[in-house]
């Protein structure tokens, strides 16, 4: 049965492209009769665009949350108290999924900058959506999806040196086991998982140091004996050279994101998983530089939109 409910987008930072391409992406799928999606955000902030953009105010059901001062409304400016707001536009939209009115989220891109202004702890989403949902936040991961391929990250915004610190067989066995879980929800039964090594060659048999033999080996043999399909540990430039693998674990966050992004470029979708819900936001930034124009692409939008309504 399809489900009717719809998906909740959470406008991202009202000062960047998040409200434009929110707009446009919802208006291009009612116009094709794509899901539902319901905008969360500041109710003022969606009319602007909407009228800028010739879109209907009945052809947009949204949620206001009333969090931005109207004198704050800038497009291009970065500031305090829009990233409050993009905060709780997200907060609103997980409270819409946990309370069973959405089916699934996105969030459309957000500032780093504008959010530690506001004094608000953040390194990406998956960290606050682990905390908005009482998670752990060693247990909610981001994978992404674009350029055929699907990459899970063990560590993610931190600096190198403390990821390869904290990590552990058990951090990366979460990572794969949690990415298994999602791709079985967006309909593969049974994912080849791919490896990356630590360090290169997954340390060529120590030869290049004995992280892979602490951290990569036993998690793989405990994915393995958990009745995984497993690859490696190998280097990463062999592992997505060769293919073959439905997802691949990368350990730290330029390892997982050069690739998909080199071969997805904006398209690319970021999923937020182990934290209970879907909740997906896109690959690309506020890109303050045209905010307010009228031309930012909702393509990665659109893309993401529909990932979600094929697993909700």
């Amino acid at each position: 049965m399809t489900d009717a409910r719809p998906i909740a987008v959470a406008i991202g930072d009202p000062n960047g492209i998040g409200p434009e391409i929110a707009v446009k992406a919802a208006a291009a799928l009612k116009a094709c009769g794509g899901p539902p999606v319901t905008l969360v955000g500041d109710a003022f902030v969606i009319r602007h665009y909407a009228e800028r953009l010739g879109v209907e105010d009945d052809d947009l059901a949204m949620l206001d949350v009333g969090s931005l001062p109207t004198a704050e409304f800038a497009p291009g400016r970065i500031c305090a108290a829009a990233g409050r707001a993009t905060v709780d536009y997200c907060a609103r939209a997980l409270a819409l999924a946990q309370d069973g009115h959405a089916r699934a989220i996105v969030g459309c891109p957000h500032s780093e900058t504008a959010i530690a202004a506001a004094g608000i702890p953040f390194s990406g989403y998956p960290s606050l959506i682990a905390r908005l949902t009482g998670q752990p936040e060693d247990r909610v991961f981001l994978m992404l999806v674009g350029g055929g391929l699907r990459i899970v990250h063990a560590t993610l915004h931190e600096r190198l040196a403390d990821a390869l610190a904290r990590l552990g067989p058990g951090l990366v066995e979460a990572a794969a086991r949690t990415a298994a879980d999602a791709l079985q929800r967006l309909g593969l039964a049974r994912p080849r998982i791919g490896l990356f090594g630590v360090n290169p060659h997954a340390g060529e048999g120590g030869l290049f140091g004995a992280d892979d033999e602490h951290v990569t080996v036993p998690a793989a043999a405990a994915l393995r004996q958990a009745g995984l399909e497993v690859e490696g540990p190998a280097g990463a430039d062999v592992l997505l050279g060769q293919g073959g693998c439905d997802l691949y674990v990368a350990m730290y966050h330029d390892q997982g994101h050069i690739p998909v992004k080199l071969l997805a470029g904006r398209t690319a979708s970021a999923l937020t998983i182990g934290a209970g819900v879907l909740f997906s936001t896109v690959g690309h930034g506020s890109a303050f530089d045209i905010a307010g124009r009228g031309v930012a692409d909702p393509e990665a939008t659109l893309r993401t939109l529909r990932l979600l309504a094929g697993a909700a």
